[in-house]
This record gives C-alpha cells, sequence and structure tokens, in this order.
C-alpha cells in the first residue's frame, strides 16, 4: 500500500451497530397518527450507531446513549457502547472522525469514548443546541445538557468541526443539512463498493416515514421535515436509504448472531 489516496480507497464498508430497543406503538411515535385512519400498532424502535471504514481511516456516526440515561428515559441498553464497538471490531484510539448528526441524546451520549477524535456535527445544530431557544422545555427534554456541554468543550479544543462551513477531510463521506426533526440534522451519504449509502439517521427514523412521507412525534419544523423525507424518498432511486430507528434493518441486511452488527454495505 502506497499510503496515497484513489478513487478506490474512498469505498467505505459500511456497519449498523444495534445497541438498545424500545417497544412503543404507532401512536406514540408517529406525530398526529390518528389522521392516517389506521388502527394503531405495536413498534420496535431500535438504536444505532454506524461505522464507515476502508484501509486508510475509520469513522463513527453518533454515539448513542449511556446506562444511566436509558434507565432515566425508560430506554433498554441491550450492548453499551464500548462493547459494542468492540462486536464491531472498532478501536476508540484508531477512530479519525465522529459524525454527530444531531444533538439528541441517543446521538451524542458517549463522545467521552474518542478522546483523539475529530467530532464532525451540523453548524446549524451546534449553534441551535448551544443558544438561547433550545432552553425552552419543548426542546430541552430531548436531550441531555452534559453532553451538550462536552461538544462544546470539543469546540474550545478545537477538535470540532463544523459543517457546511468548513470541509472536515473525509474523502467518500458527504453530508447533507436535511432539518425538520431538528434544525440542522445531517443525513450521511457514503461511497461503497455498490451503490452509495444514505444514513438518514432521524431525517427519517424508520422506512414508513420515507415510503409514506409520514412525520415523527419529535419535529422543530414540519414542513421541513416533510421536505426531508420526499428528498429521501426519491434518493431511494439511486441509493441505499439506511433509516435511523428501524427495527427492519436487521431483515433487509446480514446480521452477526448476536443481533448487533449489521452489514449494509
Amino acid at each position: 500500500m502506497t499510503g496515497q489516496e484513489g478513487p478506490a480507497s474512498h469505498a467505505y464498508e459500511v456497519l449498523a451497530v444495534r445497541y438498545g430497543t424500545w417497544h412503543t406503538d404507532k401512536r406514540k411515535a408517529y406525530h398526529s397518527f390518528e389522521v392516517y385512519g389506521e388502527e394503531n400498532e405495536p413498534l420496535r424502535i431500535d438504536y444505532f450507531f454506524w461505522v464507515l471504514r476502508n484501509a486508510l481511516r475509520t469513522v463513527v456516526v453518533d454515539t448513542g446513549f449511556r446506562p444511566e440515561v436509558a434507565e432515566r428515559r425508560g430506554r433498554e441498553l441491550l450492548t453499551p457502547v464500548p462493547e459494542a464497538l468492540r462486536r464491531a471490531g472498532v478501536d476508540p484510539d484508531a477512530v479519525g472522525h465522529v459524525v454527530l448528526t444531531h444533538f439528541h441524546y441517543d446521538h451524542i451520549g458517549n463522545v467521552d469514548l474518542f478522546p483523539r477524535a475529530q467530532l464532525v456535527a451540523g453548524g446549524r445544530e451546534y449553534r441551535f443546541w448551544t443558544g438561547e431557544t433550545a432552553r425552552q422545555p419543548l426542546f430541552s427534554t430531548a436531550v441531555e445538557a452534559a453532553e451538550v456541554d462536552a461538544v462544546r468543550r470539543a469546540e474550545a479544543e478545537h477538535r470540532l468541526t463544523l459543517v457546511p462551513e468548513r470541509d472536515p477531510g473525509i474523502p467518500g463521506v458527504v453530508f447533507h443539512e436535511v432539518p425538520g426533526h431538528t434544525p440542522g440534522q445531517l443525513v450521511v451519504e457514503v461511497g461503497t463498493a455498490g451503490r452509495p449509502v444514505l444514513l438518514a439517521s432521524d431525517a427519517s427514523h424508520l422506512y414508513e416515514e420515507f415510503e409514506k412521507e409520514r412525520p415523527f412525534h419529535i419535529a422543530s419544523s414540519l414542513p421541513d421535515m416533510y421536505e426531508g423525507l420526499r428528498w429521501l424518498r426519491g434518493r431511494g432511486r439511486d441509493a441505499v436509504v439506511v433509516p435511523g430507528h428501524d427495527a427492519r434493518v436487521l431483515e433487509r441486511f446480514p446480521v452477526d448472531a448476536a443481533g448487533t452488527v449489521v452489514r449494509i454495505a
């Protein structure tokens, strides 16, 4: 290996790593579910983070929730994130970048596991959650203040790159700002050996969200969310769209015997 980067070196292996779950129903999950005139149904919400890996770099997308947060919020922690990383073959010290798609508690809970990594987040997202409006209860209950502070400390240590203002320098990875669920939610587009993979994160929690354009119950802007769902639906013609919390991810892609590591590409 020469160490020089060419187009082939930008193709990534993409893993979804399942670490938690929550049993709920459609009435709780979808915004105003009653308008669809359908019977309520049980729904399993799974919690993932994602790993992008090739011969030159390892990138982790989102960092999950911590055990004490899972207990307080009534979520089931199936595998603590450090152990889930081990199962995926990831050494936190070898991770060059950690992408934070948005700042909700189940996406930025373990940034301290990656002391050497450069964090990447949306500039709009960061400014919102470190601003005054984020203190309002309708927003603040979805985040953990200590975790937002951890990202703020990374910024003070010059370990935070805000996109699209700055290029984080991850060849083969493109970031799309798709607001709606939060003001600056990022969708991560990953080059692979086949079709590109779009990690929707919470721009679409479930396949049904973008396939039927049904917003989730947590939204900073419903019009923006609808636009994002339509965009994801259109991108499904040329890319593999992976929603952020759908249990059916384990049915559509190969998964290990423990039900933890899912191979997307």
